[in-house]
């Protein structure tokens, strides 16, 4: 084996999906953790910089801007169902002066966002046009290029095309081999996978991973908990993506009537899988607020996932100086989504020794070992 990819969700199957792609000889270990971050997301993927992110993490997304279409495009291609369809994605605000209007119309005609298409101002009463379920004083923006993703179908697409292209598949809780002096491979089970380079993508489980060889990784698990609602009788596969602006509160539809909604925040939950009252109630209550439209809905599931939090919000991106043999590649939050795919992509860049094709010294795995 050449690589071994730890983890089985957007960014590992994203690494693997790579890896076996240029012919490398991969391996993917999956424990299959019950509340994986890619299972439970809601599925917004708007992955375009804005001016005040730090030029690294600008540039990362705008590669991740480009990159994410091209994916999808050669997943569909090959005959996978992605899951992700672009649907465009509206800004809201009940003034309407706060929906951004003038920052994403500038941006749009930049050519590092041409993926981003038509913006377009939205007058009073509009967006409810486009996702009934708005409030009718509601104006803002409308963004074309933004997309949605069903996570699963995403993770599936990426994992049975790497497959087809020769990826080793083994279920079960990896341990890193460590003899002293650098990592040879992972143990699964009672077989030892041998190999120069092991990728860590196991999000919010990474830490426990590296922990084997007394190196503390700063990510921890924040829990989210999402809720999903059905309108039976109502056709919501081509409502686009919504983001109310003064509360910075998403919700976005899937076919053929499903709704979801912005979820919970739990930093200090640990890996704690329960719905909670007070999870559910915060999801509840916010939903009826923002979307009073939902009281004879449904409710459907509330899933809970762990998302990897940092203690600076930026991702864990690049090798482990005190570890040779090893990458990490996860810390992305609540973003996972968004910028899985292309995380995914650079880990498996410099898995086979190749120039990652942008700057990683904000994402630098040992920069604290001080989780958010």
């Amino acid at each position: 084996m050449d690589v071994i990819v730890v983890g089985g969700g957007i960014v590992g199957t994203s690494a693997a999906f790579h890896l076996a792609g240029k012919g490398v000889s991969t391996a993917l270990v999956d424990s299959s953790h019950p509340g994986q971050a890619t299972a439970a997301g809601a599925g917004v993927v708007f992955p375009w910089p804005f001016p005040w992110d730090p030029p690294p993490v600008r540039d990362f997304k705008a590669r991740a801007a480009e990159h994410y279409p091209r994916l999808m495009a050669e997943l569909a291609e090959d005959g996978q169902v992605t899951g992700y369809e672009v649907v465009g994605g509206m800004s809201v605000d009940r003034e309407g002066e706060d929906a951004g209007y003038e920052l994403l119309s500038t941006l749009a005609e930049l050519p590092e966002y041409a993926s981003m298409g038509r913006v377009e101002r939205l007058a009073e009463g509009e967006p409810r046009e486009r996702f009934p379920l708005v409030p009718e004083p509601y104006g803002g923006v409308y963004v074309e290029g933004m997309a949605r993703l069903n996570a699963v179908r995403a993770r599936t697409a990426l994992f049975n095309a790497a497959e087809e292209r020769g990826l080793h598949y083994f279920k079960g809780d990896a341990r890193l081999l460590w003899n002293g002096s650098r990592v040879t491979g992972v143990r699964v089970g009672a077989e030892d996978l041998e190999a120069p380079v092991v990728v860590v993508a196991a999000g919010a489980w990474s830490a426990d991973l590296l922990a084997v060889t007394g190196v503390e990784l700063g990510v921890r698990p924040v829990r989210g908990q999402i809720t999903h609602f059905a309108l039976p009788g109502r056709d919501t596969r081509a409502w686009p993506v919504v983001r109310f602006g003064e509360r910075d509160y998403f919700a976005l539809a899937f076919g053929p009537d499903r709704v979801v909604t912005g979820g919970t925040l739990e930093p200090g939950a640990g890996f704690d899988r329960r719905v909670t009252a007070t999870g559910l109630l915060h999801n509840l209550s916010t939903a009826m607020e923002v979307l009073p439209g939902l009281a004879d809905a449904t409710v459907v599931e509330t899933r809970v996932g762990f998302r990897p939090g940092t203690h600076d919000g930026h991702q864990l991106l690049g090798p482990v100086e005190r570890l040779p043999g090893v990458l990490v590649a996860t810390g992305l939050g609540s973003e996972g989504l968004t910028f899985g795919p292309f995380q995914g992509l650079v880990a498996a860049r410099l898995a086979m020794g190749e120039d990652p094709g942008v700057d990683l010294s904000a994402f630098v795995p040992e920069r604290s070992q001080t989780p958010r």
